[in-house]
């Protein structure tokens, strides 16, 4: 027994969650291995981190350097020493330093082919190395230049600094050091012993002329720096000097000075350690305060700069966890992964138009929302929870060194807006494959821009941060922003020991600004989403709301159309359709009908394209259709048939006009209509892995049929439609064939006896036998129920239908029974005569000496067919022509038949096509 009520907001979310959950079932070994991938990249990443700590940090260049001290028998180290001194320049920062050695502070000077060169007759100094060393000096006080002068104390380098002290290239290297004076002696051999190692260095000690050169002003100075600027190329001669001084408003009672040193000497390490810059500054600052005190004190006045020493260190190796390195870039693709599968089953479900379908046998939008958003948020729930317990169980850092709680509420956001910018998305494609590209670029696109632009804006200082708060708006980038903190914080601890991410560090990092920024945009891109989705199910402009305020507000009434301006020309209707017209406005009167459909001159105009003028597929169609009846709607393809019936199911609006279904407005309560609405569209619309039982158990939920009634209602479906036996109705629909879906859906928009049905061509590809039964199901389901039903089958509009109506050019041309049509316009019988070539004139004589007004229709090969008016003759008269006419001539085979309803539907379409195009 069905009940009539319309099921509640739960029960409709019910049976969605039932569908989608046996849907599941069918589907559990996907959902596994979706929910798996997170482990394969995370053993990827492990395997990463394997092969870069056995090529980088167990490497012997990563390590402090060690020498064997004692080998067993088999040739193996038993005994190792490691130090200092069996270390290269490259181990040396590793090794560990409790009582770091003084080393000597140097002066970095130009190499000899790149320094300035005062007067340019000399400049083959540079051929032979014996250029002097420059240095600038300019300021207020040309006394206190004058001061300047250079010590023996002063030495200097050619060596690029490290960005260690630990053994300072220029004191290893096999290049000398330079000990600058005004005038040269003679080189020396000095040797520097280090007080924590036994080791001795002995390093050729050359003299190298020094100038002090008076410059009056700064700009003058800066010009000639620049000029001489070191381009980087060996073979370009270059000015460069060693250092340059402004001793500005420098007095006896103020010390105010700027110096200029030579940046460009720093090593293959200047991205890396931003302190190699200054290595060689503090020889610098004690020639510059050294003058000052010669300026204050006198000349035998100097302060004594023996020599620079580094931190106390531990030792230390190389320890870079990969995964905390390219984690940002890595796991934004992990995370944003499941953008396409949530994107690509929405455009699905939009492609197969399975959502509109669920929709207009009841499912309304909140139930679909709530339960689609809540499975996706589970599937994407454990798929986070499975990805932080497999990075954690293998040891990755960017998971375990962080607090789990801000892992799981960053990573639960972020999949929420994930899931709400899937539904947005979703409303701007049809097709699967180019929802799947798109998503494809934008997971990609994400990783690849975050960490090859938005790390290089974000870690460098002169980008605004007002820009960085606008690139967070990209959900990719918000993404990254939070993963990159946690690799960051994971690098600390790995490091130096210090706290991973915890939730002291959330205002003081970025992550606050990221949490608020997701939040803000998960609720306004689900407010979007749905609007979008309304807008889209519903066929209206986006921005209609827009319009409208713009606009000066009618209001609508119900029943009177407006026409503008007078009619050009007025077309006489045929009284049937003139009588239903005249019916329609009388029940519009009404306040209460029992008519189960009343369509109100129904119009539907589609804007013209491409150069194309507008298509008119609708015409004013007024009809009425009472409960108990089924209309049948005939007409050749292109009539509009499917077009009212798409008006009529809420996938298109009407341009003009409107109509009721039980009394509610199609236009405006169509989420009341769908719930007591069936539908079996021309194309069938199933789950290919749902059997024809579980598709029938979803949609009786959607009638609101429970327990016994429910399991009834489906057993008596598939018994009508021939699906019952042989464990037909437990077996997926995608195994079963064309008639046996095209029965299914049949059933699926009978079940629950709704209130009116729409069938678009139900038999279409069906048997005889299977064809017979159909109908008779049909036929006996339309007791309390309006059947719409289209077909290009008389037999079938003959058998089913009360009342035909035969459409052509988007107009009703004729109305009434299949007895009334046949009797109003196939008033003639169809004499056919087949005789050989020669005779066909006198099968004509014949027919005219049987009536006169008698019209040929056919003629092919010897077979010609005639209409015969029925007042103009008796059929024995016929008889007694035909015996006749045997006698003059061979007659191969004859015929005289009734008007059937093909006859009439061919004969008003052909009518109403030829005054169209004569008109």
């Amino acid at each position: 027994m069905a009940n009539h009520v319309p099921a509640s907001f739960l029960t409709r979310a019910n049976a969605l969650f039932r569908k989608n959950l046996t849907y599941q079932k069918r589907n559990i070994w996907s959902n596994v291995r979706l929910i798996v991938i997170p482990f394969y990249l995370c053993v990827l990443l492990v395997g990463i981190q394997v092969l870069f700590d056995t090529q980088v940090n167990n490497s012997a260049d990563n390590r402090c350097g060690c020498r064997c001290i004692e080998k067993n028998g088999d040739g193996k180290c038993e005994t190792k020493s490691c130090g200092l001194e069996y270390s290269s320049l490259t181990q040396a920062s590793f090794c560990a330093f409790p009582n770091p050695p003084p080393l000597l502070p140097l002066l970095q000077i130009p190499r000899p082919e790149t320094r300035s060169v005062v007067d340019p007759v000399r400049g083959s100094c540079r051929r032979t190395g014996s250029c002097p060393v420059t240095i600038l000096v300019t300021g207020n006080n040309h006394s206190l230049g004058a001061s300047m002068s250079l010590t023996n104390l002063l030495h200097g380098t050619t060596s690029e600094a490290d960005y260690t002290n630990y053994l300072d290239p220029g004191l290893h290297s096999d290049l000398p050091i330079f000990q600058i004076r005004p005038r040269c002696m003679p080189s020396t051999n000095l040797s520097f012993l280090f007080r924590q190692t036994p080791l001795t260095f002995h390093k050729e000690v050359r003299c190298l002329q020094g100038l002090s050169l008076w410059r009056n002003s700064s700009v003058e100075v800066n010009d000639e720096i620049f000029k001489g600027y070191l381009q980087g190329n060996p073979k370009k001669i270059t000015n460069e000097v060693a250092a340059a001084y402004d001793f500005l408003n420098t007095d006896k009672k103020n010390f105010n000075v700027s110096i200029w040193y030579n940046s460009s000497y720093k090593g293959e390490f200047k991205i890396q350690d931003r302190r190699v810059n200054y290595v060689r500054v503090p020889r610098s600052v004690n020639l510059v305060s050294n003058a000052y005190l010669r300026f204050l004190r006198g000349p035998g006045t100097k302060m004594l700069f023996d020599f620079v020493k580094e931190m106390p260190k531990q030792e230390s190796i190389l320890r870079v966890d990969i995964a905390s390195v390219i984690g940002p870039v890595f796991l934004t693709w992990v995370i944003v992964l499941l953008f396409p599968v949530i994107l690509n089953s929405l455009v699905y479900e939009k492609q197969e138009r399975l959502r509109i379908i669920m929709k207009m046998h009841g499912l309304g939008d909140g139930p679909y929302w709530i339960v689609t958003y809540a499975y996706f948020l589970v599937i994407s729930t454990l798929y986070i929870i499975c990805l932080i317990i497999f990075g954690s169980a293998i040891g990755l850092k960017i998971f375990r060194f962080n607090d789990y709680s801000i892992q799981f509420v960053f990573y639960f956001l972020c999949i929420n807006l994930q899931i709400s910018l899937a539904f947005l998305v979703s409303s701007v494609f049809a097709k699967v494959k180019t929802a799947s590209v798109v998503a494809y670029l934008y997971v990609f696109g994400s990783g690849l821009l975050g960490g090859s632009l938005f790390q290089f804006l974000l870690e460098g200082l002169s980008f605004p941060r007002r820009w960085i708060f606008v690139m967070e708006l990209y959900p990719g980038f918000s993404l990254y922003r939070g993963l990159y903190e946690f690799s960051v914080y994971a690098l600390k601890r790995n490091l130096n020991g210090s706290d991973g991410m915890k939730w002291k560090h959330f205002s003081h990092s970025a992550m606050d600004e990221v949490f608020y920024i997701i939040i803000v945009e998960w609720f306004l891109t689900l407010i979007a989403a749905y609007y979008m989705d309304r807008v889209s199910s519903s066929a209206k402009d986006p921005f209609l709301f827009l319009k409208k305020a713009f606009k000066k507000s009618t209001s609508p009434q119900r029943h009177s159309l407006q026409r503008k301006g007078p009619a050009v020309s007025i077309e006489m209707e045929k009284l049937d359709v003139a009588q239903e017209s005249e019916k329609v406005k009388q029940l519009m009167l009404e306040s209460s009908t029992s008519h189960a459909i009343v369509c109100d001159d129904l119009k539907k105009v589609y804007p013209g394209r491409d150069g194309n003028p507008p298509k008119m597929a609708v015409r004013g169609l007024s009809l009425a259709v009472p409960s108990g009846e089924c209309f049948g709607m005939l007409g050749p393809n292109g009539a509009g048939k499917t077009s009212f019936i798409n008006m009529m199911t809420g996938l298109v609006k009407p341009t003009s006009g409107t109509a009721f279904v039980q009394s509610l407005d199609i236009c405006q309560d169509m989420d009341r209509v769908y719930t007591s609405m069936g539908v079996c569209p021309q194309h069938d619309l199933l789950w290919e892995t749902l059997t024809g039982r579980e598709h029938l158990l979803f949609y009786g939920r959607l009638k609101n049929l429970k327990g016994s009634d429910l399991h009834h209602a489906v057993e008596e479906s598939l018994k009508s439609v021939n699906l019952f036996r042989g464990g037909v109705a437990d077996k997926p629909a995608g195994k079963y064939s064309g008639g046996m879906k095209r029965r299914l859906s049949v059933a699926i928009s009978l079940i629950g006896s709704p209130k009116m049905v729409y069938m678009d061509e139900p038999s279409t590809g069906l048997d005889p036998a299977s064809r017979r039964s159909l109908w008779t199901a049909i036929k006996s389901a339309k007791k309390h129920t309006a059947i719409i039903l289209t077909t290009h089958s008389m037999e079938e509009a003959e058998f089913l239908c009360d009342r035909l109506g035969i459409f052509v050019d988007g107009r009703l041309q004729c109305i009434g029974n299949p007895k009334e049509l046949k009797g109003r316009y196939g008033g003639s019988y169809v004499f056919t005569m087949t005789t050989s070539s020669e005779h066909e004139k006198d099968v004509e004589l014949l027919v005219q000496d049987v009536s006169q007004n008698a019209k040929k229709i056919y003629h092919i090969a010897g077979t010609q067919k005639f209409e015969i008016p029925k007042a103009e003759v008796r059929i024995s008269q016929v008889f007694q022509a035909v015996e006749k006419a045997k006698g003059k001539f061979k007659v191969f085979a004859w015929g005289l038949a009734d008007t059937t309803l093909e006859d009439v539907f061919i004969k008003v379409a052909r009518t109403c096509q030829t005054s169209n195009i004569l008109s």
